[in-house]
């Protein structure tokens, strides 16, 4: 990504931000404890509804814009990016042409973003099912009431569930033929001031290696009753593969694999540059006794230097492209999208890897945030698609593609 411009108006708002995030990052890593500070800031500035289509009253950003935003934030406080992330990824999904979800329910996520900063995120991992993205049934069930649906069920992983308005539920219906898909719970009281809502519990046990804010919780979902409208997009199981979807769902599918590769191989990046940048400045500034001048100086040092450079370079050239294909209507496939996360995030972990051995004790000491920065960094590995998946399918494709030439 191009250096901050101070006479463009976005890259003069972000980097106050950036500076203000980066000041509590720390202490949030430390205590565990979801950034609603943070939050509000955003809000202040209009920033959680910037990919709200214009004509809801946010700001139609598209997927360039999202990345700039994305990479401020993660650079002073990655949780914070993370669910940002979630929620520009729900707000990309239902602005798109042609979306299943009723009128009146995609407005109401729309309007609640402008007018409160409303966050949302996907609510899909269960205890038995895993990831959907493998396959299998959910066990979450809606069961049909003379009013709608009765929801039930448990879900792991719930991305910002401390600060959510709305919970986008993977479930499937009760229905001999079970439909399956999402189902739109609001949750107008979610806060730290106000009581929960009937029939949310939040169960308190993020307690990660990373990522360590973003108040990933477990949340239990006991008999919701909602209207039939919040049955937002359900169909038969075989219609969510991606061989039983017409070519608009698929369309939309590879689109939103896009968004999601970028913005989630930013929210990394931009770890890895804050990691680079404090590795920076200690290496011109430290000044070993035995050397007499800063480990700045060492060509062994500038040559290591010179290779997170390079990784981070690529990182740049990739996302940025990416980014400008999606944006002109020309998204990477699956393939491509998941070539991009496994090199961008592949290469944040390297950067850090290498500052670690730069830096020694020094960056391995919670005194000093490198170390912070490589534990968030390697949750990379964990988001969809995973590596195995990812190169599985590239392997196929490539070996198909012989068997087609021949």
């Amino acid at each position: 990504m191009c250096p901050p411009d101070p006479l463009n108006p976005l890259d003069a708002l972000l980097a106050p931000i950036t500076r203000a995030l980066a000041e509590g990052a720390a202490a949030l890593d430390r205590d565990a404890r979801f950034p609603f500070e943070n939050f509000a800031l955003l809000h202040r500035h209009g920033l959680i509804a910037e990919v709200v289509p214009r004509a809801f009253g946010g700001g139609g950003a598209g997927l360039a814009t999202a990345r700039r935003i994305v990479a401020a934030v993660a650079a002073g406080e990655s949780a914070t990016a993370l669910v940002l992330t979630m929620t520009y990824l729900q707000h990309r999904s239902l602005a798109r042409e042609g979306t299943r979800w009723p009128e009146a329910q995609r407005r109401e996520v729309f309007e609640s973003a402008v007018r409160d900063g409303a966050l949302i995120n996907a609510l899909r991992v269960e205890p038995e099912l895993g990831t959907p993205a493998r396959g299998g049934l959910p066990s979450t069930v809606a069961r049909r009431t003379a009013s709608g649906w009765r929801l039930s069920g448990r879900k792991l992983y719930c991305t910002g569930i401390p600060a959510l308005r709305w919970l986008s539920v993977w479930a499937r219906t009760d229905e001999p033929e079970p439909r399956v898909g999402v189902f739109l719970v609001p949750r107008p009281d979610g806060s730290r001031e106000r009581p929960d809502r009937p029939g949310i519990r939040v169960v308190p046990n993020w307690d990660h290696l990373g990522l360590r804010a973003s108040g990933s919780h477990e949340v239990i979902l006991e008999d919701i009753d909602l209207p039939f409208g919040n049955a937002v997009d359900i169909r038969p199981l075989h219609e969510w593969a991606p061989a039983g979807t017409g070519q608009r769902d698929n369309d939309a599918h590879i689109e939103q694999q896009a968004w999601m590769s970028v913005l989630l191989g930013t929210l990394y990046d931009a770890v890895a540059r804050a990691g680079l940048d404090w590795l920076v400045a200690f290496l011109n500034t430290r000044v070993p006794g035995n050397l007499g001048a800063p480990l700045a100086s060492v060509a062994r040092v500038q040559e290591t230097v010179g290779e997170i450079a390079t990784l981070l370079h690529v990182n740049q050239r990739l996302l940025d492209a990416a980014a400008a294909a999606a944006d002109a209507g020309q998204p990477d496939d699956d393939i491509a999208s998941g070539a991009l996360k496994f090199t961008v995030t592949g290469n944040a972990i390297r950067a850090l890897e290498l500052a670690l051995q730069l830096s020694g004790n020094h960056g391995l000491s919670r005194h000093n945030p490198l170390e912070r920065h490589h534990r968030d960094v390697l949750c990379s590995r964990i988001h969809t698609p995973q590596n195995d998946t990812i190169l599985g399918a590239a392997g196929r494709r490539a070996l198909a593609a012989f068997q087609e030439s021949v």
